[in-house]
């Protein structure tokens, strides 16, 4: 698997041999992880003015997670129906699986549903899982597959997660794809070969790159308020557009969106959208509320915004 520790020389910081630290036990958790991820100053330039490095469409996907009930998602779908979205961005929400008929009920044409988890085939005797093939019925659009959470707490493992993005593409699905890496890992310099291990194990198998969202959320920052720095972010961003440049081709490379994950809120969105290479978000606690969601979705206009 050479193809995935391939080296970019221009990403350096986030690989054990470009680590120069000198960390004592005693510093505070943030101090930890603020000197972990310090950007080398071989860095390149920000361009004058900020614009999209790929080609695809500003993209803002909400998962509500295991949040939620009737009442309160009424209220919520409520909420988004009632705002006033860029029309320069797709928009996607994933409610729990016992929601989505209701919100794809409710919920104006103008966002996207999607689910948060599929099985790997067709459905039959597979107690707790839902099918492509249903999840198409109601009218899903989308599917997130590969977020930590399946990872690492349930246990998924690169290979299945691949089989199932390919099985989802192939009954026409289109797929939100979660890389990233563990604390444990980008402090030991391996951030780009977990992601770029998780990548090839869906480009190995899907049938096209057309419908896929790359979504990078480093673990350490997902749900924890601890968000990567808009710099941060891009490095490795930036990094996986050049995997894909190298390893499936130019044309992937430019049109494949890659957003951010990891507490993104109201208050962080417009940094993170001024970056290149960071063409939308995956949002978790903040979509959970209609008019913090709906200011994420806007911090597209920042694109446009001089540096």
């Amino acid at each position: 698997m050479a193809m995935v520790s391939t080296y970019c020389p221009q990403f350096s910081g986030l690989r054990r041999s470009c680590l120069k630290l000198d960390i004592s036990q005693s510093q505070s958790f943030v101090q930890h992880i603020n000197s972990q991820l310090r950007l080398s100053s071989s860095r390149k330039p920000c361009r004058a003015v900020v614009a999209m490095a790929g080609s695809g469409k500003f993209f803002v996907g909400g998962n509500w997670k295991c949040n939620g009930t009737k009442d309160s998602i009424t209220k919520l779908v409520s909420d988004l129906n009632s705002t006033t979205l860029e029309s320069d961005v797709d928009v996607v929400v994933a409610p729990p699986f016992v929601y989505l008929d209701q919100v794809k009920a409710s919920l104006t044409d103008r966002i996207e549903v999607s689910a948060q988890n599929s099985w790997i085939g067709k459905g039959g005797a597979f107690t707790g899982e839902i099918s492509v093939e249903q999840l198409k019925d109601i009218g899903c659009k989308w599917v997130i597959l590969g977020h930590s959470e399946r990872r690492h707490i349930i246990g998924e493992d690169d290979q299945f997660i691949g089989k199932k993005a390919a099985h989802a593409l192939k009954e026409g699905l289109g797929v939100i794809a979660c890389i990233g890496e563990l604390l444990e890992e980008r402090e030991a310099g391996k951030t780009f070969d977990v992601c770029f291990q998780q990548l090839k194990a869906f480009s190995d198998v899907v049938p096209s790159w057309d419908n896929i969202v790359i979504a990078y959320e480093p673990v350490w920052a997902i749900g924890t308020g601890k968000v990567a720095t808009p710099q941060q972010a891009q490095e490795v961003h930036e990094a996986v557009r050049d995997w894909l440049k190298k390893n499936v081709s130019e044309e992937v490379a430019s049109k494949t969106r890659i957003i951010y994950g990891g507490s993104v809120n109201g208050g962080n969105c417009a940094d993170l959208a001024k970056e290149e290479d960071i063409d939308g978000f995956l949002v978790g606690g903040a979509s959970l509320k209609g008019p913090e969601f709906a200011t994420i979705i806007n911090s597209v206009t920042f694109k446009k915004v001089a540096a």
